[in-house]
């Protein structure tokens, strides 16, 4: 799986988020929930998705798929002032990334189970406990064999 390193610049995002697990994973809900409503947010920069997980510290580390994590989905915008109903803002700071890109449908546990269990230990690098995002630019096409996403997975460099 190709990858890069990539230093992340501080982003300003809008969307909604849900407290979910692995196990009781209500993704598509979020989604179904925001995605007819995207276009209410002014001052977006592009139309490119972020698919954000916010986990607690320690959760690939003591792995349980009931442990509730934060997810959200969003767009990048240039300012946070005007905000619609039922969303909110966030900021994803600045830090370094492993950048992946998967191909094939979404949702596929293969590419992450790679990555953190294969490329990881592997490299010069360890998790960092910033968010982790896929984004989802204009070859995203959910469940189709020919869908391309980014993966942004937080590191640091081992000490």
């Amino acid at each position: 799986m190709e990858y890069r390193i990539e230093q992340l610049q501080e982003k300003k995002l809008i969307g909604k988020r849900m407290t979910m697990s692995f196990a009781a994973n209500t993704t598509a809900d979020l989604w179904k929930s925001f995605m007819p409503r995207r276009h209410e947010i002014v001052n977006r920069l592009g139309n490119v998705l972020y698919s954000m997980q916010i986990y607690p510290e320690n959760f690939f580390e003591n792995f349980n798929p009931m442990t509730p994590f934060e997810k959200w989905a969003a767009i990048e915008v240039s300012d946070a002032q005007s905000i619609p109903p039922a969303m909110e803002t966030t900021i994803l700071a600045a830090g370094l990334y492993a950048v992946f890109l998967h191909k094939g449908p979404a949702g596929s546990p293969l590419p992450f189970q790679y990555i953190l269990q294969s490329w990881l230990p592997a490299s010069d690098y360890e998790l960092d406990t910033r968010p982790h995002f896929e984004l989802l630019g204009e070859n995203y096409k959910n469940n189709d064999p020919d869908s391309e996403e980014e993966i942004w997975i937080p590191v640091r460099r081992r000490e």
